[in-house]
């Protein structure tokens, strides 16, 4: 039974990937923070086939340990502080969990692995990493030029994974991942607050979903796709970053459009009110991807469209809304 070791494991990506690997025959082990133990029991409450290791990207010594007790053949840095806005006034924390905290963990593999142990890395780049891009599509030869410190953060992680590649010889791969959704999606992050405001809408629990710019566009995807290109990545016999996207872009007004539709409620324009303290310090250009090489050499493509993505969010949102409301007038 091979073992992976996943950074970020109470995550969107971490709880796809979980459940992927373990229906793949592996036994997952998952990095969460020692400050909260509440997180693991909760973690194992729900997936009773991960086993929780406490460590901290902050911390080297612990990473060596958790690598010591995983024994891992692969290892998943899928932890960051992934709310782009928040980079901008938290930089130096961004920095260093999502930099440093991988420079970090390649180098707790580097070494574990000098006693003999074969352990492949997989780095979870952004397309944040591209900013405002020179060219469009972007590829994996697409300048890097971010934005944000969150993007900035993202390329260090990015070229030192390269760097390990091959100075250290060590498998390593970046998957250089467009915006994926999914109904584990946070709160915080703008599809799954339309498509939870629109159920609350529908549901007549609120009025109005407040937002920042609706002309933003994003290539979106569907999170279990993406987590299925990263395993693929690493079963690869030579190490590469590839690029994953669905290749289309769609704007937030089609977000809000279709998660409205979703919900069978037309006049969706009444329900929307814009809030300039939403909008990004610094708008980044048009990001959205070509996957071609990942097509090509991993035989990977998404599974289904933006329109069938919203609708599945709408749908968990309604259910789970209505659940609550009924707990509530109980």
């Amino acid at each position: 039974m091979p073992r992976a070791l996943i950074t970020g494991i109470g995550g969107q990506d971490g709880r796809y990937l979980a459940a992927l690997l373990h229906s793949q025959g592996y036994e997952v082990f998952g990095l969460v923070h020692g400050q909260d133990p509440g997180r693991a029991e909760r973690l194992v409450e729900e997936y009773p086939f991960i086993t929780p290791i406490t460590g901290d990207l902050l911390d080297l010594h612990s990473l060596i340990a958790a690598l010591e007790l995983s024994q891992p053949a692969e290892v998943y840095n899928l932890a960051g502080i992934s709310f782009v806005p928040l980079s901008f006034s938290q930089s130096e924390l961004v920095s260093n969990v999502v930099g440093m905290g991988a420079l970090r963990l390649l180098e707790a593999i580097t070494v574990f692995t000098r006693g003999g142990a074969t352990t492949r890395f997989y780095q979870a780049s952004s397309s944040e990493m591209f900013g405002r891009p020179t060219s469009s599509p972007q590829d994996e030869t697409t300048p890097l030029r971010p934005l944000s410190p969150y993007g900035v953060a993202k390329v260090f992680a990015h070229n030192m994974t390269a760097a390990f590649r091959v100075s250290q010889g060590l498998f390593a791969v970046s998957g250089i991942a467009y915006n994926h959704e999914s109904p584990a999606r946070g709160l915080e992050f703008v599809t799954r607050k339309v498509t939870n405001a629109v159920a609350k809408i529908k549901l007549g629990l609120k009025n109005e979903l407040t937002i920042g710019n609706l002309d933003a566009q994003r290539d979106w995807g569907y999170a279990a796709d993406y987590v299925k290109a990263m395993w693929l990545m690493m079963q690869q016999d030579e190490p590469d970053d590839y690029v994953i996207a669905t290749g289309t872009l769609h704007s937030v007004r089609d977000l809000v459009r279709t998660a409205f539709a979703a919900a069978g409620i037309e006049d969706w324009e009444h329900h929307v009110r814009i809030d300039e303290r939403f909008l990004r310090p610094a708008e980044v250009g048009q990001l959205v991807g070509n996957a071609s090489k990942a097509r090509a050499e991993l035989g990977w493509q998404p599974s289904i469209s933006f329109e069938e993505l919203i609708a599945m969010m709408v749908e968990h949102d309604l259910k789970i809304e209505s659940e609550r409301s009924d707990e509530r007038s109980r």
